[in-house]
């Protein structure tokens, strides 16, 4: 493996990059801690640690009061269900209807919710309309699918008394061994333990019980209500947390749980050198100024974890939309040959509290971490496959001040030739703050500047938030309220917060009528001023409230069904993109497109609909650095569409921070520039050079390499891997790689960049893990070892279209180049995904999708896709888009001599000739051959032997 240090950088777009001293960076704000809860002043989340602090203090003398009463074990078609028993005292045993789900997937499922609350047999303090049972309905929004139970799961027929054991998996490789009393699973793969529940004694089911005043043994200061910041939480339940540790024996990273500011391999949460003091949080919250390194909750929530060791990840998915926090512990044991296979290795232990719901978990034992992608995503879906311009790059700020200030951009981008296919409005478009309006003084014309937009086949995203203003003579709040769609407060009444209209409702978008209503807003007649190049932004969905708790709801607030605002928090913000993306589908009877939407908070689920960003980062080179664990952790939590604001929102970037940025910005899959309204202006072209031509040519590649791009959103849609990939997902059998979060792999084409996220550097070190050619994607330098920032591994083919345009709505028609790395065997392959970009058709088979192989030197193109009823019809329309161009790098010396290859094409009676040209290089560089003009179609089947 070639590991060693590095030597200097050369890489084109730098070449005139020394360091560079631009304007100061405004210093950042740091975030208000007091309007936040830590975990000492969260009433659950306190408890539940404080639980576990006691039982560790116990050690060998401590056991779990929960058992699984055998005698109501049944097992039928892939399920397991019975009774978990609570024992409260000598007289009392709390009954928790337990239920194992073994999937067809090889996913397991495990169920505990509480009889008393189900069955409605509690008091409701306070005369609370809320709903006496647990929040079961989490999966309404979160899953799609994957839930088949297997056909083949089985009772172990060698179960001994006091477990109960079932094989289950692809031939029945897994294995669950339910420990009775106390109440613990393993869950198996080759005979050894990956996944452990309750094996530290943790877990906690918060059973309902009358209120008692006067004095108790327990501490119930926040079991009846709780109050922070001003606001009193009514808690009409009662106490109801749950709390469960899940250990990782033998497995010393774990990945995920976003979102977070914070490295890709989560730290520990109990102190300690480099670790933090508290618990990873979940509970979506507008963090004004966020800080980094940090567990604190940000946006957005995927209660998603990964465990990884050399060959083999398992994951599990806490199904819990209330607020959740989650403790992380790391132990080495010593070499012991009956420690399950694990003697002498890290073990990690993750303990999850949440302050309502049931226990709903899912287990998943890859082994791979592309089987953890799928097995995920066919639970809560694959990630859209987006229009085509979505991919490209998006020009935002706060705010685009009327409609001729967007048409100058347009002009200005045009004029300086640097491609951007969007353009975004914030809120500063609306008539009076009020969403589906445009000012009259402003925006006159709106429907002008989406046309001008449209000539150069560009897009205009809106914003549209849930917080309606409340004013008289505003139609939307009037039809929200007659038509009675608003969320409730604790007493029945429509609530009534703050945001940036000023006193405002919120949509509550539970209620299937709101869902309906909203969607009819999106319709062109309704949305006046809008055309079909218009797309939405839904931001602060959390929801933020100005004077709320925490800057979001009260807990205690009433959505559709009366599930209480705690029970559903955090999906609070898909259901609103859920209507959003409804809306968006049809706005035109019989007009069917693919949404495009951005949101900022979002759950499991969200990204079948939606791209993100990580919110409102600041313009600091720990800002640009942090974004790249962030959108990676994103990728593998089944969430790939994600950005952050390039050039940073808060404070003005230099102009080297900036340069960088762009650099950096390339690699996210959602590619967006934004910036606060109180920054300078920074479009590309106001830079000054060499700046400007920096960032352009950095615009530029992102164009190129769309085609790798499209395709690698597509395989993202169909198998859920990320479209932009740590170093543990693409080499996991390297150790040393795995905490490696500061470089990515684009899909599947071999990519590999560094970008440079620290000021004044003239040289990044890349981490190459095995002993594969890569090749400098510029000049084909040969590294084996050696560090550059974009290196194109042996063993590829790249597709790229290479003709500069102002959008990639002009590329449509343009040519492909393919450029091949020839790995140490002289091979290569790669794969090309095309469709109409726009449409669904291609899931009636309107679609392109080859594969490449280069073998005994001979290219071809063989086809991977599926005809449909659309097929011809498309293969047709595409039928004058070639392939331009083709580059072998690093052929063999013998085809020095050669001067043409023969083409053969499906369709034509006779082979012919096509010339070659090939090019020596010196000083290390990678000898390549040019065939211009191949002329083979795209879409057919063909070989080129040379």
């Amino acid at each position: 493996m070639a590991k060693s240090r590095l030597a200097s950088i050369r890489w084109t777009l730098l070449l005139s990059l020394v360091i560079l001293l631009g304007c100061l960076v405004v210093p950042g704000l740091t975030v208000k801690h007091e309007n936040f809860k830590k975990c000492s002043q969260s009433g659950f989340c306190k408890r539940n640690r404080a639980f576990a602090d006691d039982v560790s203090a116990k050690g060998s003398s401590w056991s779990s009061p929960y058992e699984l009463d055998p005698s109501s074990i049944e097992f039928k078609d892939g399920k397991l269900q019975g009774t978990i028993l609570k024992t409260v005292s000598a007289n009392e045993k709390v009954r928790l209807p337990l239920v194992v789900s073994f999937l067809e997937s090889g996913v397991a499922r495990v169920v505990i919710d509480e009889e008393k609350r189900l069955k409605g047999d509690i008091e409701i303090r306070h005369n609370s309309r809320a709903r006496k049972e647990r929040y079961n309905e989490a999966e309404k929004w979160a899953l799609v699918g994957g839930l088949e139970l297997s056909k083949s799961a089985s009772l172990n027929p060698d179960t001994e008394t006091g477990f109960t054991k079932v094989l289950y998996g692809p031939d029945k490789k897994f294995q669950a061994v339910i420990h009775h009393a106390p109440f613990n699973v393993e869950f198996q793969m080759d005979g050894h333990t990956h996944v452990q529940f309750n094996n530290k004694g943790y877990m906690n089911m918060e059973h309902w019980r009358p209120k008692v005043d006067g004095d108790t043994e327990e501490d119930q200061s926040t079991w009846w209500e709780e109050t922070f910041g001003g606001n009193t939480d009514s808690k009409p339940r009662g106490p109801e947390s749950v709390g469960l540790d899940i250990t990782f024996p033998g497995y010393a990273h774990v990945f995920g749980i976003p979102e977070h500011a914070d490295a890709l391999s989560l730290r520990e949460t109990r102190g300690g050198s480099g670790n933090h003091e508290e618990p990873y949080r979940m509970h979506n919250s507008d963090v004004f100024e966020y800080e980094l390194n940090s567990p604190m909750t940000l946006y957005g929530s995927i209660p998603f974890m990964q465990a990884h060791r050399k060959d083999s990840t398992v994951g599990v998915f806490w199904l819990n939309a209330a607020e959740t926090w989650v403790d992380i512990v790391k132990s080495t044991a010593s070499a012991n040959p009956l420690s399950l296979g694990v003697g002498g290795k890290t073990t990690t232990q993750s303990h999850w509290f949440s302050e309502s719901g049931q226990i709903d978990v899912f287990v998943f034992l890859g082994p791979t971490p592309q089987d953890i992608s799928k097995t995920y995503g066919e639970l809560t879906g694959y990630t859209q496959l987006p229009q085509h311009f979505a991919i490209a790059y998006h020009q935002c700020r706060w705010n685009y001040v009327t409609d001729e200030d967007v048409k100058e951009v347009d002009v200005k981008f045009d004029r300086y030739q640097i491609p951007y296919d969007v353009i975004w409005l914030d809120i500063e478009y609306l008539d009076d703050r009020q969403y589906f309006t445009w000012d009259p003084l402003t925006f006159p014309n709106p429907k002008g500047m989406e046309e001008q937009l449209d000539a150069s086949d560009r897009k205009l995203v809106v914003i549209i938030d849930p917080h309606i203003k409340d004013k008289d003579g505003y139609w939307v709040v009037k039809e929200m309220l007659n038509k009675d769609l608003a969320t409730k407060n604790k007493d029945g009444e429509v609530y009534e917060g703050w945001c940036w209209p000023g006193a405002s409702h919120w949509v509550d978008c539970f209620n299937p009528e709101a869902i309906k209503w909203w969607t009819s807003l999106f319709k062109y007649d309704r949305f006046k001023g809008t055309l079909p190049n218009v797309f939405i932004w839904n931001d602060m969905n959390e929801p933020s409230v100005f004077n709320g708790p925490e800057t979001t709801m009260p807990k205690d607030n009433l959505h559709y069904g009366n599930w209480e605002h705690r029970d559903i928090h955090n999906v609070h913000g898909i259901t609103l993109v859920n209507a959003t993306y409804d809306a968006l589908l049809e706005r035109k009877k019989g007009e069917i497109r693919r949404p495009f939407i951005l949101t900022r908070s979002y759950y499991a689920g969200a990204q079948r609909m939606s791209a993100m960003w990580t919110g409102d980062n600041q313009a600091t080179w720990e800002h640009l650095a942090i974004s790249l664990p962030m959108v990676l952790n994103n990728g593998i939590s089944g969430f790939p569409f994600a950005g952050a604001d390039v050039g940073g929102f808060f404070h003005n970037p230099s102009k080297e921070l900036l340069t960088r940025w762009y650099q950096a910005g390339i690699w996210y899959p959602f590619f967006r520039a934004h910036a606060h309204i109180d920054t300078r202006r920074r479009e590309p072209y106001l830079i000054s050079d060499p700046y400007r031509a920096i960032i352009s040519q950095a615009i530029r590649l992102r164009y190129q390499l769309l085609p790798a791009w499209y395709t690698a959103f597509h395989e993202a849609s169909v198998n859920g891997t990320p479209i932009v990939r740590p170093q543990y997902y693409v080499h996991p059998s390297d150790e040393q790689g795995f905490a490696i979060d500061d470089q990515l792999y684009l899909g599947a084409t071999g990519l590999l960049t560094k970008p440079v996220v620290s000021e004044g550097a003239t040289t990044a070190d890349v981490y190459i893990a095995d002993g594969e050619k890569y090749y400098d994607y510029f000049d084909y330098t040969i590294y084996q070892a050696q560090k550059v920032p974009l290196l194109m591994q042996g063993g590829h083919i790249i597709p790229r279209k290479d003709r500069p345009r102002r959008s990639s709505g002009l590329m449509k028609w343009d040519p492909f180049t393919l450029v091949i790395t020839l790995d140490k065997n002289g091979e290569a392959e790669g794969t090309l995904y095309v469709d109409d970009g726009e449409t669904f058709d291609y899931q009636r088979g309107a679609y392109i999708h080859r594969r490449f192989h280069f073998q005994a030197s001979t290219l071809s193109s063989e086809d991977l896709g599926t005809k449909g009823p659309k097929t011809a019809e498309y293969l047709k329309t595409m039928a004058g888009v070639r392939v331009e161009k083709m580059i072998v790098i690093d052929p063999p010396k013998e085809w020095q001599e050669k001067k043409s290859a023969t083409v053969i094409e499906e369709g034509t009676r006779t082979a012919s000739t096509v010339s070659v040209e090939y090019f020596s290089q010196t000083g290390g560089k990678a000898p390549y051959v040019v065939v211009k003009n191949p002329n083979v179609g795209i879409g057919k089947t063909w070989k080129i032997e040379f």
